[in-house]
């Protein structure tokens, strides 16, 4: 079942999630191209590549293909806190070449005693429906997060 989204806003999405991992670790997953390989994209997608460049308006790149289909997403870094913050635009790469329409990403790690708290917010978006669609895909790329973690330990 897919957790319902914490409204903030009509247009805002804010997820929540207790991690069993030091925030170290956690921020590394975040930022490290292999590690994000490994998780992110809903289950039944894989990361087929992934560029970071993990610098203040660095740029981000990623495709997700479920053997099909490849979705390319893609952004630039605006903030780089290790290891509790973690800001930067997200858009869909459109078929015919042209950027959707961007979004912001902001991820706040806080320590909980060896544990983190993650706090995830992206805004604004254009619709309800997309922001209930993004809900559904972080959902399933934090379970993912989750696994990946365990195996980090």
């Amino acid at each position: 079942m897919i957790a319902p989204a914490e409204e903030t806003s009509m247009t805002d999405l804010t997820i929540t999630r207790l991690l069993d991992a030091p925030r170290e670790l956690v921020f590394r997953v975040w930022t490290d191209p292999d590690h994000l390989a490994q998780w992110w994209g809903p289950i039944g997608f894989t990361a087929t590549s992934c560029t970071v460049n993990l610098t203040e308006g660095g740029k981000w790149r990623i495709c997700m293909s479920d053997g099909e289909t490849d979705l390319w997403a893609s952004g630039v870094y605006h903030e780089i806190v290790p290891p509790e913050r973690l800001v930067f635009s997200f858009a869909w790469e459109e078929p015919e070449g042209s950027r959707g329409h961007d979004t912001l990403v902001t991820v706040t790690l806080s320590d909980l005693d060896g544990k983190t708290e993650m706090s995830f917010h992206q805004a604004i978006f254009e619709t309800v429906a997309e922001r209930d669609s993004h809900n559904e895909g972080w959902q399933s790329c934090f379970s993912r997060l989750v696994t990946h973690l365990a195996e980090q330990r």
